[in-house]
């Protein structure tokens, strides 16, 4: 799904001041995000999963660091964006902390759980993109990636980061592959 104002959040991105490898990026997350969305056959917006997904990096315009999400979130209030956009963006390091976690890693103690479906599918698709372009695991095709994906992340800590996280993902793969297999649909080739 190409929603309308595609190009115009592209030049946003960019006016930002986030490179082009992070565009490239986040529209091959966008992609995957409104494909598994579809696959999927939830009621949900394609539009906040297209446009979440296109704008969860854009605090890397300013850091590659771990508060590029909470600096993203900033950058998007700024710039006027729908408050669940923002929200992807805060919320998806490592797939939604919790106010602990966050405390760990020195973020605003907050809850950044995941709630709405279209977050989580965001996260989702970023995780797979990650695995399909990083080059680390060797796949065939796209599809290899969700069919791996457990034991990906449970092999590679890069993917996995730490024991919460990694279930934190393993669920949301179950949970969405689960919808999947419920829908009836299948992977284009």
């Amino acid at each position: 799904m190409t929603y309308k104002g595609i190009d115009a959040d592209i030049e946003l991105l960019r006016k930002a001041g986030v490179s082009e490898p992070d565009i490239v990026h986040s529209k091959k997350v966008s992609d995957k995000a409104v494909e598994i969305a579809k696959r999927t056959g939830a009621e949900m917006s394609m539009e906040l999963v297209a446009r979440g997904a296109l704008f969860h990096d854009l605090g890397k315009a300013r850091t590659h660091d771990m508060d590029h999400g909470k600096i993203g979130a900033e950058i998007g209030k700024d710039l006027g964006l729908p408050v669940e956009i923002i929200a992807i963006m805060e919320k998806h390091i490592r797939g939604g902390l919790t106010e602990p976690e966050a405390r760990e890693l020195n973020l605003p103690v907050k809850d950044y759980t995941l709630r709405k479906l279209e977050e989580r599918i965001v996260i989702y698709a970023d995780r797979l993109v990650d695995i399909i372009t990083d080059g680390i695991v060797k796949i065939s095709e796209e599809k290899e990636a969700e069919d791996r994906f457990e034991e990906i992340l449970k092999t590679i800590p890069k993917y996995g980061k730490n024991e919460i996280t990694l279930q934190r993902y393993l669920r949301y793969h179950q949970e969405i592959q689960g919808l999947i297999e419920n829908s009836g649909e299948k992977v284009e080739d």
